[in-house]
């Protein structure tokens, strides 16, 4: 199933991100959490790349697993970094031969300890030749790609970041995400200035539910997400209460989500960092409600 046909405003879908487990005893933790969350019936999961493409093989492999052995339609995410044109042409031959149907193309974070992206010689620079080389190649991937509501932190205006990314959508995308973000006007406002140069593929929020106080911190620094100032307050009478953070992350995101879905968004994908009970509770709270 392509997941460009599971966004749909008038029915919209709930998707959830993961990340490669280390070991094998994580891998089977993963998928019964996968089990688990079977009875919300996701409209996909998507399986991250580790940097510098250190997860790729297990990348592949869980997807893999996911597509074939659950109910559930997995996405693999690529990126450029440290890649050449014909490794990751290699790697999605693999994935179209296990029928994975869906790839979420990134060009990546630079490699720890690298301050810059470099791409390698016969790799590629920005994720938009990534895409344009996935068209020309004619894999038969639905695709989808990354954008910054707060526009990327690597990008000097939040205009030039809107060209990039045009450019990307332009060479063959089929829908893209966002980057967390913990207040609603910086999405609406985004999908009004896209829409207004011309960007129209579905574009769905990407939500990550608060559930530790220093992670929090350290991912808003990474991506330039703004916590505001009244989250931001909340957060710190709470950061030594887990349990009380967890439940204020929860509350956050679920009224997020509900003025999200009220305003027609096509789907909402959450960033659940391999922690599932925070997002079964918000999309349980969510479901409850339709």
């Amino acid at each position: 199933m392509k997941i460009r046909n599971r966004l749909n405003p008038s029915n919209p879908c709930f998707s959830f991100e993961f990340f490669p487990p280390k070991t094998d005893e994580g891998t089977a933790k993963l998928l019964k959490t996968l089990e688990d969350l079977t009875p919300l019936e996701p409209g996909f999961v998507s399986v991250t790349y580790g940097a510098g493409g250190s997860t790729r093989d297990k990348t592949v492999e869980l997807v893999t697993r996911i597509k074939h052995e659950t109910n559930i339609e997995a996405m693999a995410h690529i990126t450029c970094v440290g890649h050449t044109r014909d490794e990751l042409r290699e790697l999605l031959r693999r994935l179209a031969d296990a029928k994975v149907e869906n790839v979420l193309a990134l060009r990546g974070d630079p490699p720890q300890g690298q301050k810059t992206f470099e791409a390698v010689e016969g790799g590629f620079r920005h994720a938009t030749e990534l895409v344009r080389f996935i068209r020309e190649e004619d894999f038969n991937f639905c695709l989808g790609g990354a954008c910054y509501p707060e526009g990327h932190v690597e990008t000097a205006s939040r205009d030039d970041d809107l060209r990039h990314l045009k450019e990307k959508v332009d060479a063959g995308l089929d829908f893209i995400i966002t980057q967390l973000f913990f207040d609603n006007a910086f999405y609406f406002d985004f999908v009004e200035r896209a829409r207004r140069v011309g960007i129209n593929v579905p574009i769905v929020p990407g939500i990550m539910p608060i559930t530790n106080y220093e992670q929090v911190h350290r991912f808003t620094r990474m991506c330039g997400a703004t916590v505001p100032m009244r989250l931001a307050l909340q957060l710190e009478r709470v950061k030594d209460q887990p349990e009380a953070l967890v439940q204020l992350g929860v509350a956050h995101a679920t009224v997020q989500c509900m003025e999200l879905l009220s305003r027609g968004v096509p789907g909402i994908h959450f960033y659940t960092l391999n922690k599932s009970p925070a997002t079964r509770m918000i999309v349980s709270a969510l479901r409850s409600r339709t």
